[in-house]
């Protein structure tokens, strides 16, 4: 086994081989440091490190082992954690030079299940202003670049668990979903990313108008890994009010038995969305093998109009309320961008934050009644290929409602579970993602069509195209942060 093989080793194998002794925690562990140390100056995708601690996590580990004794369900695993979640005794920085680098002194619920099922902890990953967008760069820490093309973003807001991920750093990644976090760069990176129903998934503390549409969820090189994963971050907690009833079904048990039968609607033109025509081959390839696999495929139409007009007043309050818990001293450290948008969000009225919250319930109703006749919804998670790294967001090329979330924020609003799996590579050899969608607490859906496609879709790691890339020149990018914001 190569050192590659070992850092793109999935969680399932790992804790395997940590049961019959032919892998330990530290060895795995020392793998994916040693991979971070050679691949972080290329990728920037790491707030902060802490091999130390890493370390000394993994011999724990490795000494509970070899009692048999592991601590919980992912003992040993290596992980990442998104920066805007909050870890004890790492900063919290939240990708902004408005933070300072104090350590936090609490766990996100999701962090304490983690915690308590053994994991190692690698290091927080980088995240763009608040996660405002679905890119990932900022003043704070500079360009964080996708490992299948240097040139290219990996995407956001989770955009270094995913490029990490991708790169061979670490078994799984926690990242966070307000409008596509995890599934964007998960389709730019050729990862599996889930956005759980929301609920699923406790969370705390919880603030701001985006509290209802945000989740956190697991990104992983298979879908076995995330339901795995998924496992341990649905444990309850009493500290989320808004959190479902505990389901204690095992979530790797609850996708094995295909898509045959199955009614799936393939909706690229969802919302009225323009796609990419490399994107659309893949895609329509994609649809093509759920028919192959026996599910009944067919285009439900546009199944609601698009959502920029209803919801933008919806979205610019939401980060207009970021911005007054701001202090004003510190606004000309903030990602340009990002103010100017939160800056207009300050105008917002009530009636027009209303109208928007009365359009979210309107679509929520729209897409019940649309999964009463569909079990499935399929659609590109994004109508284009990761952009260039120093693309400016919400610009022309890359403007937030058509280019960036077109696909996935419906499914926050409502509050679905989706899932990005990937569906291929372009002729330039970026990755496509395959958005799979279900009804409100049908994660076993999603599960099971996601491992139905990835049986016969795998994909394979590690990946040529990515050590080539990691293996050459990073390039220049400029700083684009004063074009206009439409």
């Amino acid at each position: 086994m190569t050192d590659l093989d070992l850092c793109y080793m999935s969680a399932h194998e790992a804790l395997r081989r940590y049961r019959d002794r032919s892998l330990s925690p530290v060895e795995a562990a020392s793998a994916h440091l040693e991979r971070l140390e050679a691949a972080e100056p290329k990728i920037n995708a790491f707030m902060t490190q802490d091999h130390e601690t890493a370390r000394v996590e993994a011999w724990a580990s490795e000494a509970r082992w070899a009692k048999g004794e592991p601590l919980g369900p992912l003992d040993g695993v290596t992980v990442t954690i998104k920066d805007l979640i909050p870890q004890m005794g790492r900063p919290l920085r939240n990708g902004s030079a408005t933070t300072d680098d104090s350590p936090c002194d609490i766990d996100a619920p999701t962090v304490a299940r983690l915690r308590e099922a053994g994991c190692v902890f690698l290091g927080k990953t980088t995240s763009p202003e608040c996660g405002w967008k679905g890119i990932t760069d900022g003043p704070l820490f500079g360009f964080t670049r996708n490992p299948w093309n240097l040139a290219h973003s990996p995407g956001g807001s989770s955009g270094g668990a995913a490029a990490s991920l991708a790169a061979g750093i670490g078994h799984l990644a926690l990242g966070n979903d307000g409008g596509g976090s995890v599934r964007i760069p998960c389709s730019y990176s050729g990862l599996y990313g889930l956005k759980p129903t929301f609920g699923r998934v406790p969370d705390h503390p919880r603030e701001g108008i985006f509290c209802m549409t945000s989740t956190e969820g697991p990104m992983t090189r298979s879908v076995d890994d995330a339901a795995l994963m998924l496992n341990t971050l649905a444990l309850p907690d009493a500290d989320d009010w808004y959190a479902l009833p505990h389901d204690d079904r095992d979530w790797t048990t609850a996708s094995e038995e295909g898509v045959r039968g199955l009614k799936v609607a393939y909706a690229p033109g969802l919302g009225r969305a323009v796609i990419d025509d490399e994107v659309r081959v893949l895609t329509d390839a994609a649809a093509q093998k759920f028919v192959e696999l026996g599910a009944e495929v067919d285009d439900p139409g546009s199944v609601f109009e698009p959502l920029e007009e209803a919801m933008t007043a919806h979205w610019l309050a939401g980060f207009a309320s970021i911005l007054r818990a701001i202090p004003e001293e510190r606004h000309d450290l903030l990602d340009p961008r990002f103010r100017t948008v939160a800056e207009r969000g300050l105008a917002v009225t009530v009636p027009q934050l209303q109208a928007s919250i009365v359009h979210r319930d309107r679509l929520g109703t729209l897409l019940n009644h649309f999964h009463q006749e569909w079990d499935l919804l399929l659609t590109p998670t994004l109508p284009t290929t990761a952009p260039l790294v120093d693309t400016p967001y919400h610009s022309q090329g890359l403007h937030r409602w058509n280019h960036a979330t077109p696909f996935t924020v419906p499914f926050n609003l409502t509050g679905q579970p989706g899932a990005s799996v990937p569906c291929g590579l372009t002729p330039g050899g970026l990755p496509v993602g395959l958005q799979i969608v279900a009804a409100k607490y049908r994660e076993d859906l999603v599960m099971r069509a996601s491992r139905a496609y990835e049986s016969v879709h795998p994909q394979s790691w590690p990946n040529e195209r990515v050590e080539a890339a990691l293996a050459g020149d990073v390039p220049a990018a400029a700083d684009r942060y004063d074009e206009p914001v439409v």
